[in-house]
């Protein structure tokens, strides 16, 4: 926006000659004045509507921040149960691996007993043959 200039009231020669210098300059001294008047109230009720709408904004800013931040909290808390959920069914899930481990470790263990007896077993029979 460009910087209003004052426009000075000039009055035509034909008006200075019909009523006289005083009146002329009088008249033009006085809507130069109004001018003034005009301009000075109108900046001062810019400035007075730009500072409403500078508070406006920063109150609808302030709203949105105090909006955005629930949002965020309530995102925050969304994520937090879906982790304990997961950690909950991830903690499930390791105790059935467990279970299913140390059962199959039973088994193995049986069978290895098993192997290990039936080859002793047939190594004591075959160092008691006698060739």
């Amino acid at each position: 926006m460009g910087v209003m200039m004052p426009v000075t009231a000039k009055l035509s020669r034909q008006f200075y000659d019909r009523f006289g210098d005083e009146i002329a300059n009088e008249l033009a001294e006085w809507f130069n004045q109004v001018d003034a008047t005009y301009r000075g109230d109108l900046r001062e009720l810019n400035e007075l509507n730009f500072a409403r709408f500078d508070a406006t904004q920063g109150h609808r800013f302030a709203e949105s921040d105090v909006r955005w931040e629930r949002r965020w909290v309530e995102w925050e808390r969304r994520f937090a149960e879906q982790d304990a959920k997961w950690e909950r069914r991830f903690a499930e899930q390791d105790v059935k691996w467990e279970q299913r481990f140390a059962a199959l470790e039973t088994r193995l263990i049986r069978w290895m007993f098993v192997f290990w007896a039936t080859t002793l077993a047939t190594v004591v029979g075959l160092t008691q043959l006698k060739p």
